[in-house]
């Protein structure tokens, strides 16, 4: 593969894939750079729920390829990705193009799971791309506008019964968020906003287990409690089956909570084109889960030109954004350390702290481990 103007291949351009393309252009990577992704806007996902609630823009939320990349000259193709061969050094697309590659960088993330639960993904609604949220928004807002018109107390019940399934960040941030919202949209409609119900489910006795943000767990429940609309908490149940107008959960027994609306916010499960390379690699270079196992200096343990960041490989750090931005400061400087002949760094991540949004302008943040501050004008 000694090409003359070889090419520098990116798949997946969330956080880890974008920045790893924007550090090398930076810094005057002498490579090509191709860069692809399925989607033609790059999403924000911190920033998700200030574009639910209007306090910012789609375009600043999620921004398009062409804008970002603007003034470059990487290579953005919009297309997915069908199959990767690491021997041959090839990628193929669903377009039928093959591409070749020197260096190749992984970032392509996970995909929701759903934990093989009866009815999902058919009648769930996920929170994870721009898409999502568009469809999300436009189901709540019928579901108010359906109840303001119906004399039907139960269809009524039903229709302003609002579930979130999965109290992690994104279930909590969702919560939260919900409550203040709507009732100032079904207040438009002239509805009782105290007829709404906001409920999150989760299979854990604990919100944010296990999270980084575990430690403002007291934090989360004294602000979901005094939201305009106080949540109402579900802990330790696991869900069975989701339909169009109910769920099911098992407690003691199995209980119903009648709903026309899921979200659905809990699990990651492994991107189907990182399950294809595990015929590949051996399986004792695999975790688990099927994830490729990587080097402190993020390349995969038989295929040294292969880079893998994010939650697509086997890393030992925390799924956040500014993370895998700093994965792909890693990955950049790594791949033209590999240029020059010179040693390779490892990669090591270091927390700013992290942030919560909990309803309307408020929130939590957590400062370097050491300061947390709450209230309005956070979020």
């Amino acid at each position: 593969m000694n090409q003359p103007n070889p090419n520098t291949v990116i798949v997946g351009a969330g956080f880890a894939g974008l920045f790893t393309a924007l550090h090398l252009r930076h810094q005057k990577y002498i490579s090509s750079i191709i860069l692809i992704d399925p989607q033609e806007r790059f999403v924000f996902k911190p920033m998700l729920f200030e574009m639910m609630t209007e306090e910012l823009g789609d375009d600043t939320v999620c921004p398009s390829y062409q804008e970002l990349l603007q003034g470059s000259d990487i290579t953005f193709i919009q297309d997915r990705v069908s199959a990767i061969d690491l021997k041959q050094r090839r990628v193929n697309l669903a377009s039928g193009q093959n591409l070749h590659y020197s260096h190749l960088v992984l970032a392509v993330g996970g995909v929701q799971g759903y934990f093989n639960t009866s009815g999902t993904p058919d009648y769930v609604y996920p929170f994870r791309t721009r898409e999502h949220l568009l469809s999300l928004k436009e189901h709540l807002r019928y579901c108010l506008e359906q109840a303001s018109q119906s004399e039907d107390a139960e269809k009524r019940r039903d229709l302003l019964t609002f579930a979130i399934v999965g109290a992690g960040p994104t279930g909590v941030e969702m919560a939260a968020t919900l409550a203040d919202l709507l009732p100032v949209w079904y207040a438009k409609l002239n509805g009782n906003i105290h007829e709404i119900r906001i409920i999150l489910i989760n299979h854990g006795k604990k919100i944010l287990s296990g999270d980084v943000n575990a430690h403002l767990q007291n934090v989360a429940l004294e602000s979901l409690k005094n939201r305009i609309i106080p949540v109402k908490l579900i802990l330790g149940v696991s869900v069975k089956a989701i339909y169009e107008d109910r769920l099911e959960y098992q407690s003691e027994q199995i209980e119903t909570l009648k709903t026309y609306t899921t979200i659905w916010t809990a699990g990651t499960e492994i991107n189907p084109i990182i399950s294809t390379l595990a015929i590949q690699i051996p399986a004792d270079h695999l975790n688990k889960h099927g994830l490729p196992q990587v080097k402190p200096t993020l390349q995969l343990l038989d295929f040294p030109e292969v880079f893998g960041a994010g939650d697509c490989v086997d890393i030992q750090q925390p799924a956040l954004a500014q993370v895998a931005y700093q994965q792909g400061a890693t990955i950049a400087h790594n791949l033209i350390a590999m240029t020059k002949g010179v040693p390779l760094d490892a990669s090591e991540v270091k927390l700013r702290g992290t942030l919560m949004k909990l309803g309307l302008g408020n929130g939590v943040a957590n400062l370097f481990d050491k300061i947390q501050i709450d209230g309005k004008g956070l979020a």
